[in-house]
């Protein structure tokens, strides 16, 4: 059942829009540094106020004014922006091989358990028959929008039709194209309330089994990582946003995680740093020579305290055997 929906606040809305060189005053009476006006005002018009003003809040003094403290540069906040910029890099190449992993094992283990590549077009698969009608809509209005675009370029050694314009102008029956083929049109978000979705545990267990987790915990884990990728694919801050949905703790030894006693602090659990753990245990499973946690660890070894806190980093986590297996 959905939330209710919380109330409107009561005030208007009456902050006039700034300009470039205004917005850099704004910035410089709350106690920023600017050493380069120039450059100020060509960042700001390029990356948006809106969007830079928020990495301002490690260095404000906490009032309702936005003071920033002394000391404070221009300089210090972008070097915030362009970590949080790689960071997102990181956790997409992450999430990529998760999504990847995850509708793989769908596809295949729902085809080859039921001898049916259009498994998922049997409401007897799935648990909630609205959501499942909600599925077949998307398929079918994503077949539709593809017959009316464009079509695909002419076939070459380089050039091919896409697979789903290829089963659509070939094919007649089924009207809807094979899962395998379905599950690459699926955002992540659709793709975790599908799996969420299925009727019989033993699907789920044996789909989240293939990828080294439990089915509790890839269904925990999914609606993080659609979270976390809308807001790696919109550029939004990461680093220290507040996400709502967490993942799990797991408690089964066959799922890897943390092993120190206070390796996990209470404060670190709604932070980032459990997703990053998360996405690493399952990159144990699907990609075990990834040196994506190498990767990571030279991201975020340069970086100050402060921006360890607002991940939720704990002091000395690549000594973690979680990690340090897999770091130099």
């Amino acid at each position: 059942m959905p939330r209710p929906m919380r109330p409107r606040g009561s005030l208007r809305f009456d902050k006039p829009p700034l300009s470039a060189d205004e917005l850099v005053d704004l910035l410089t009476d709350r106690g920023l540094e600017v050493s380069d006006r120039e450059r100020a005002r060509r960042y700001l018009k390029h990356i948006g106020y809106y969007r830079l003003s928020p990495y301002t809040i490690p260095f404000q003094q906490g009032g309702p004014d936005h003071v920033l403290r002394e000391g404070t540069s221009f300089d210090a906040l972008l070097d915030l922006y362009v970590f949080d910029r790689a960071l997102r890099l990181v956790v997409l190449d992450a999430l990529e091989r998760v999504e990847v992993a995850v509708r793989a094992a769908l596809t295949d283990h729902m085809s080859t358990t039921y001898d049916d590549p259009h498994w998922y077009m049997s409401p007897e698969h799935f648990h909630d028959g609205g959501r499942h009608a909600g599925l077949l809509k998307i398929v079918r209005d994503t077949c539709e929008e593809r017959l009316r675009g464009t079509p695909d370029a002419g076939q070459d050694s380089l050039i091919h039709r896409s697979a789903l314009e290829h089963y659509l102008t070939t094919y007649s029956s089924p009207e809807l194209p094979p899962s395998w083929l379905v599950g690459e049109t699926l955002t992540i978000g659709q793709l975790s309330s599908a799996y969420r979705n299925l009727k019989r545990r033993a699907d789920r267990m044996a789909v989240a089994r293939s990828i080294g987790l439990t089915a509790p915990v890839l269904e925990s884990w999914m609606p993080t990582y659609v979270r976390v990728r809308n807001i790696c694919a919109h550029h939004g801050r990461l680093w220290n946003v507040g996400l709502g949905v967490y993942p799990a703790i797991p408690t089964s030894p066959t799922v890897p995680w943390l092993v120190g006693k206070n390796a996990l602090p209470d404060r670190s659990r709604k932070r980032l740093y459990p997703v990053l753990v998360s996405l690493q245990s399952v990159l144990y499973s699907v990609s075990p020579r990834s040196g994506w946690a190498m990767r990571l660890h030279e991201l975020l070894s340069a970086r100050p305290p402060m921006n360890l806190r607002g991940m939720g980093v704990p002091e000395g986590w690549a000594t973690d055997r979680f990690w340090s297996r897999r770091l130099p």
